[in-house]
């Protein structure tokens, strides 16, 4: 009896094991620039390598550049490899985010602070919602992304934001629209990023600025990944809702693997999150406790 039950139970060990495996997003597809992207503006300060597989973003005393997805999403996964502005890169923020183009934006963000040489770059986020932002958390990223690529990956669905870096969750903004917290869902977003000069703020407040004789700064891309819902501005609602990898049950929530990993990311790398500002806000905003902020 105890032989012949041991089939089973490898079986529901293995059906156990996949399921939580199911949960961490499929690898992403490389393409060229070209199939989902086109330059937004400064289009000069664009450089495509390998036929586009390959391109870089540079950034002068005259202009910075950027650009933006061909289409419109309701929700999907969506990342891209970065090699970040090597050495004296203060004043220059590299941004990848997604932004509606309604008055109420909605907004996901990955935004890259640069640093002085040697000192560790600092990696924003944020998200916005029915308009409202003010959502800032802070890390430093456990590697020097100026070295070598990483991957910075989006997955957004009805459930909520995940912010990956290398396939790991750094940040997540579950849908809290029964706390009264507005949460994107009904307003289409394109892909965007840029290489800019804020040395207004970026860098130590705005204390460090930028050191123009360094210019131009760089950023090298590659992956274009994009695997969402296209649809038109004016859509409110995904077609194919329900029938997509990312839109599955097990994509609802994080696994308990990924909320042990981003609890580490929390404890080791936070230099700022929103949740804990009491200056800012007397009361912890609702959604912080769902998503494990504190």
């Amino acid at each position: 009896m105890l032989i012949k039950m041991v089939p089973k139970l490898l079986l529901v060990l293995l059906v156990a094991a996949t399921a939580a495996m199911a949960v961490s997003p499929p690898k992403p597809v490389d393409v060229p620039f070209p199939k989902n992207y086109v330059p937004s503006w400064a289009a000069d300060h664009i450089k495509y390598i390998n036929g586009g597989n390959e391109i870089q973003l540079s950034l002068d005393k005259w202009t910075g550049t950027g650009f933006q997805s061909k289409g419109s999403y309701l929700f999907g996964h969506f990342s891209m490899q970065i090699k970040m502005v090597p050495g004296d890169s203060a004043g220059t923020v590299t941004a990848f985010y997604l932004s509606s183009q309604n008055a109420e934006h909605d907004e996901i963000d990955f935004e890259f602070l640069g640093n002085r040489s040697g000192q560790p770059y600092i990696l924003q986020t944020n998200v916005f919602s029915g308009g409202k932002g003010d959502r800032e958390q802070r890390i430093y990223l456990w590697f020097d992304p100026t070295k070598d690529y990483h991957s910075y990956a989006v997955l957004w669905n009805m459930h909520q934001i995940v912010f990956f870096v290398d396939d790991v969750p750094i940040r997540v903004f579950k849908n809290s629209r029964d706390l009264g917290v507005r949460y994107p869902f009904n307003q289409p977003m394109k892909i965007y990023s840029s290489l800019w000069n804020a040395d207004d703020w970026a860098t130590r407040g705005g204390l460090e600025k930028t050191d123009w004789s360094k210019a131009p700064f760089v950023a090298s891309y590659r992956g274009f990944h994009v695997d969402g819902c296209e649809a038109s501005v004016s859509n409110s609602a995904c077609p194919t809702l329900g029938r997509r990898w990312w839109d599955q049950k097990a994509f609802d929530d994080l696994d308990g693997m990924q909320w042990r990993k981003l609890k580490g990311v929390r404890d080791r790398y936070t230099i700022y999150n929103y949740c804990a500002d009491r200056g800012r806000y007397p009361a912890m905003p609702p959604e912080c406790t769902r998503d494990r902020d504190i």
